[in-house]
C-alpha cells in the first residue's frame, strides 16, 4: 500500500530558513517589501504576504513595532565600548559570632570582561552604596570614568541616591526588568565561575580571608584563565610567555587555582 507524502504546512517552503533566521539580526527595521526585494535579488520570488506570515511564525513583529522596540542585543552592540555591568553575590563567612553572609559587588567592563571588586560588606546600606557610587565615578581612578552606561538589576541596594550620583558624573544607570538574569549574563557567568572554582570549595574565616580569596581569583581570572567568549585567550594577553622550555605550574590559594606555563629563561 502506497503511503502518501506528508503535506507541507501552508506558507512554508524551502525558502523559509532565509527569512527571520540568523542572518537577519542587523535588519531590525526592514519591512516586508524591502525583504521581498532583497530575496528577489537573491533569486527567490516570495510575496510580502508570505513574508509576513513567516515572520509572525518566528515571533517577529512588523517593522514599525520592531524599530521602536529594538532589542537588547542591538543596544549592547551599539554601545559595547561604553557599557559596564554591576551585580551582587553573597558568601557565607565564618566569624567569631558564627556564619555571616557577606555581599560582594562587582563591576565588569563588558568590552574587555575585566572585573573590578567595588565593595565587600556584611550589610550594604544607603551610605555604603553611595560611597561605592562615588568611588566608581571618580574622575581619576574610578572604573566608570570612561563609561556612559551601567546596567544593574532591581536589587533595592541600588538606591535612587546611587543612581543620582552616577548620573551626576555622566554615567546613565540602566535598570533591568525584573527576573531577567540573562540580560546581565556576563556578570552572572563570572559569579558562577568564582563560586564553582573557588568560593564554594572553602569557608572564608573572617572578612580579610574573604577579600584575599576574591582578590586572588580576580587576578587569576584576568591573567591566568582562558575565556571562550574572548577567543579562548587570556584577558591580559600582553604578557609574553615562551613557547618552549620546562613547564611550570603557578598556584594560588594553596593549589585551588592553577596556571601552567613555560618557565621564563634568563637572557
Amino acid at each position: 500500500m502506497a503511503v502518501k507524502p506528508r503535506a507541507r504546512p501552508p506558507g512554508r517552503d524551502e525558502r523559509d530558513p532565509g527569512i527571520g533566521g540568523s542572518h537577519g539580526d542587523g535588519e531590525q527595521g526592514w519591512g516586508y517589501d524591502r525583504i521581498e526585494g532583497t530575496l528577489l535579488n537573491l533569486g527567490h520570488r516570495v510575496s510580502d504576504t508570505t513574508i509576513g506570515r513567516i515572520l509572525k511564525a518566528h515571533g517577529i513583529e512588523p517593522a514599525p513595532k520592531r524599530s521602536k522596540r529594538g532589542s537588547w542585543d542591538i543596544f549592547l552592540k551599539a554601545h559595547w565600548e561604553h557599557i559596564a555591568a554591576a551585580d551582587f553575590f553573597t558568601v557565607e563567612v565564618w566569624t567569631l559570632g558564627g556564619l555571616v553572609r557577606y555581599h560582594v559587588l562587582i563591576v565588569m567592563d563588558l568590552a574587555t570582561r575585566h572585573v573590578e571588586v567595588a565593595g565587600i560588606c556584611p550589610q550594604p546600606d544607603s551610605p555604603w552604596i553611595m560611597q561605592v557610587a562615588r568611588n566608581l565615578a571618580d574622575g581619576i581612578d574610578g572604573c566608570l570614568r570612561h563609561k556612559q552606561f551601567l546596567i544593574h538589576d532591581r536589587d533595592p541596594v541600588f538606591t535612587s541616591e546611587f543612581r543620582e550620583i552616577l548620573k551626576g558624573s555622566g554615567v546613565n544607570p540602566v535598570r533591568l526588568p525584573p527576573r531577567s538574569p540573562n540580560l546581565n549574563a556576563f556578570c552572572e557567568r563570572f559569579i558562577r565561575s568564582i563560586k564553582e572554582e573557588c568560593l564554594d570549595q572553602m569557608i572564608p574565616i573572617g572578612e580579610a580571608h574573604l577579600r584575599h580569596a576574591v582578590d586572588e581569583y580576580v587576578a587569576h581570572y584576568h591573567s591566568e584563565r582562558n575565556h571562550q567568549g574572548m577567543g579562548n585567550q587570556l584577558l591580559d594577553s600582553d604578557q609574553v610567555n615562551p613557547s618552549s622550555g620546562p613547564i611550570e605550574c603557578h598556584e594560588r590559594l594553596g593549589g585551588m587555582l592553577k596556571y601552567y606555563h613555560h618557565r621564563t629563561t634568563a637572557a
